[in-house]
């Protein structure tokens, strides 16, 4: 007998539980909501989007243990490839899985090339930004070690995993640019509230820590 979706969930949810957590199970509930509303709009196909979301981040502990060394979309299609083996859909059911997950990283060397990878990247890119998204940044700086706002650095100047990882370098060379990446016209709608909030934010944090406000 194969596996089924509540399978491929519970491996997911293990796999996860190692990672750190900006993005652990809980990324990935929000992002399998974002895929499901985004796919209905769109017309993707619900089953391949189902389970590239649940998988699209079981690779995430590697790259987090190597400093960025290794790239978790690829080793996250590794996983998924052997894993679907097991798994009842079509061959190329399973190769658009495999294709999403590889190529829904904001900074991966593949392109989304089906609808599926598109909406899997849209809704990733959106659980990292707004509300939800500043939080995650700050989040992940504290796991690095990185400090709260350093003034004096160009972010363009400082490295990943790093004290000067922070919150404001991640929204100055990351989140910043994630709504004119957006692929999907639903995506693209919903990027554009989120990013304004973020400009609101972070105008209002650097106010805040020059005392001016």
């Amino acid at each position: 007998m194969g596996l089924t979706i509540e399978d491929i969930k519970d491996y997911a949810e293990q796999c996860l539980s190692k990672a750190n957590g900006s993005h652990a199970w809980e990324h990935t509930q929000r992002v399998y909501n974002l895929c499901m509303h985004i796919g209905h709009v769109e017309g993707a196909d619900k089953e391949v989007l189902e389970i590239a979301a649940y998988l699209h981040d079981v690779g995430r502990f590697y790259q987090d243990e190597s400093k960025g060394t290794i790239c978790h979309a690829e080793k996250g299609a590794e996983m998924a490839d052997a894993l679907l083996e097991q798994y009842p859909i079509s061959a190329e059911q399973k190769n658009n899985v495999i294709h999403c997950i590889r190529s829904h990283r904001f900074r991966g060397n593949f392109r989304p090339k089906t609808l599926e990878a598109k909406v899997l990247f849209d809704a990733d890119k959106l659980d990292a930004i707004g509300a939800i998204g500043i939080g995650r940044a700050f989040q992940f700086a504290g796991e690095v070690g990185a400090k709260l706002h350093n003034p004096f650095v160009n972010p363009e100047d400082t490295q990943p995993y790093s004290e000067e990882d922070t919150g404001y370098r991640e929204f100055k060379l990351k989140l910043s640019k994630i709504k004119d990446r957006m692929l999907t016209a639903e995506g693209h709608r919903m990027a554009k509230e989120r990013h304004a909030f973020m400009e609101m934010f972070f105008e209002r944090f650097l106010q805040e820590h020059q005392g001016n406000q």
